[in-house]
């Protein structure tokens, strides 16, 4: 009797402890439905919310570059690296909405820690666009064009030394000793962060867009830029490209030497002249001393313009053989067709050189 009640007992713990587990294993099933519950409301929570995005307009400001090649994708992470925006989904979003978005390649002024749609209206905006400007005279030489350069774009005068060295590696005719000539004396607009490589080869790019347009034949660019680049150097005024060109062709035409004192000087290195020596004349090691070599010298002298390379292509009609600057300052040059009627204007120069001596040297 006694362990009949015993069993009881027991039995009835054993149904009190399954009973205490089952509600156990409610109430932690209840928890983890609320944690789920909880966690669920805030992944669509966040959905609605969208990507991390900056409130504010920005503050401060910086430079991002946009390389040519990326997508929409780069051009965010270059953005959140930047602390321009928040995060990549705010930017990548706006272009996924609006596939009629373009980004361009350059540098772009902006602010960080701006929004989404802020970032990429600044970016859109052309007075954010970061250009550096450059403008190379006619007539400049490699020296002069490459100083200007440097001052302008910020780039060495080394770098494009270095790479002037050699011509091959440019869209120059096979055999030319150099670029010079071929950088055309033009305004230039370049994005930020353009590489020497890159300004020499739009130059010479925008030299080969003027010889076509001129109907320069390839295989005649050579001697055209040659030509012009005398014709740019000797002449002052526009009226008179068309004579100079003349007088440079009539010579060509009976093989007499051009006399240039423009390649003279150009070969010396001493630019900065208006006369040159009688021993630089007789320097026949000069290879650009057209008063003992005759022809056109061995390659051009400066950068021709339009209205040079025009010139050369089609001289004014005339007689001369002769010309003479006779007064630098105004640039007033005499024409001449007999060598008598040259000394007496080359007479009247040298009494200028003689009332301001501080030309010529």
């Amino acid at each position: 009797m006694a362990g009949r009640r015993a069993r009881a007992r027991e039995e009835r713990k054993a149904k009190l402890r399954r009973r205490i587990i089952g509600a156990s294993i409610a109430l932690v099933v209840v928890v983890g439905l609320v944690i789920a519950a909880s966690w669920g409301v805030s992944k669509l929570a966040e959905r609605f919310q969208g990507p991390e995005d900056y409130a504010g307009p920005g503050t401060g400001e910086v430079v991002v570059q946009i390389q040519s090649g990326q997508n929409g994708y780069d051009v965010a992470e270059t953005l959140v690296a930047e602390d321009v925006i928040a995060s990549a989904e705010a930017f990548t979003d706006i272009l996924v909405e609006d596939p009629s978005i373009q980004l361009h390649p350059g540098a772009y002024r902006v602010q960080q820690q701006m929004s989404a749609q802020g970032a990429l209206d600044a970016i859109l905006d052309p007075a954010n666009k970061v250009e550096l400007r450059v403008t190379v005279p006619e007539g400049y030489t490699l020296p002069q064009v490459f100083e200007r350069l440097e001052r302008d774009l910020g780039i060495p005068q080394s770098e494009f030394l270095q790479l002037a060295g050699d011509p091959s590696a440019f869209d120059v005719p096979e055999g030319a000793l150099s670029i010079e000539g071929w950088l055309f004396p033009a305004t230039y607009t370049f994005d930020d962060g353009v590489t020497a490589q890159g300004v020499l080869e739009a130059m010479i790019a925008r030299q080969h867009q003027a010889l076509e347009q001129h109907g320069v034949a390839p295989e005649d660019a050579q001697r055209v830029i040659t030509f012009a680049s005398l014709v740019q150097r000797e002449a002052r005024f526009a009226d008179d490209f068309g004579k100079v060109a003349r007088v440079f062709q009539n010579r060509l035409d009976i093989n007499m030497p051009l006399q240039s004192d423009a390649t003279v000087a150009y070969g010396t290195g001493n630019l900065h002249v208006v006369t040159t020596t009688a021993e630089e004349r007789a320097d026949a090691s000069n290879a650009y001393n057209t008063y003992v070599h005759t022809g056109l010298p061995v390659g051009p002298i400066g950068a021709p313009g339009d209205v040079a390379i025009q010139a050369a292509l089609d001289p004014t009609e005339g007689p001369w053989l002769y010309f003479v600057t006779v007064n630098p300052e105004t640039g007033e040059t005499v024409f001449s067709e007999t060598y008598a009627e040259h000394q007496a204007a080359v007479q009247e120069f040298q009494q200028f050189l003689r009332d301001n001596p501080g030309w010529g040297g």
